[in-house]
This record gives structure tokens, sequence and C-alpha cells, in this order.
């Protein structure tokens, strides 16, 4: 089943005790998840997260210091679930990547990463839902 995922919404209010980004799988399938983040004057990736449907996952443990991160998820067939039109770098199994340039000569897959704006706040939850039929 394909799935477009981009519901997003801030944790609001004084029961938003922790800071951090989240993402939270309200599809039917289970989801593998990377994620960038700023990281000097580049980007660092990591992944991968596997998320069960109806569950979520903390992506961030750490209240969030940008405004933009920039998530990739693939269901276990390999359809792209959440992207975008940011290339970044993965890898097959866990990974953490430095740099962002050159990911195919530097051994590595290309992936489109989405766009997640936080409007600068500490704490952040990413939603992928099932598309609409």
């Amino acid at each position: 089943m394909k799935i477009l995922a981009l519901g997003l919404l801030a944790t609001l209010g004084p029961a938003a005790a922790r800071a951090e980004l989240r993402l939270c799988n309200q599809s039917f399938d289970v989801l593998n998840v990377a994620l960038a983040r700023p990281s000097g004057q580049d980007f660092a990736t990591r992944g991968w997260w596997r998320v069960a449907p109806n569950q979520c996952a903390t992506l961030e443990r750490e209240p969030l210091r940008s405004r933009y991160y920039y998530v990739f998820a693939a269901d276990v067939f390999g359809n792209e679930v959440l992207a975008g039109a940011i290339p970044m770098c993965v890898a097959p199994r866990r990974f953490q990547i430095e740099g962002q340039r050159d990911c195919l000569l530097r051994g590595y897959l290309d992936a489109r990463f989405a766009e997640i704006d936080t409007q600068d706040r500490a704490d952040w939850t990413v939603f992928a839902t099932p598309r609409p039929k």
C-alpha cells in the first residue's frame, strides 16, 4: 500500500514536558526512518528507526536547535512513504553519516528527504499517515 505522509503537529501546552523530535506512524505498514539534522556547515544523517503501525519513535532526544530537520521513511518493501526533494546520504544498515556531498562516490545511497519546519519550537511530532483513496 502506498502511503503519503506529511501530517505535522507541534506539541503545545503544559503537557509538553520533554523537548524532542518524534515520528508517529499512523500507516498500516512498518516504516524504516532516517533523520538529517544540521551539523556544522553541513548535515548529518542517521538511521534506521523501525516504527510499527500506531507507534512513535523519538528521533532526537534533546530540545530542537534548528528550525528545519529532514526525514525520510520507507516501508519494509522499499516503497518511499515520507520523501521530499532534499538529497541526503543513507546506508542499507544502521548508519551515521557526516557530510552529504558525493553520497554515491563515498559508498552510500542517495535518498530524497522531506523538509520538516518545526517553526523554531523545541518539541515537534511528525505523523506518517495513509494516503486517502
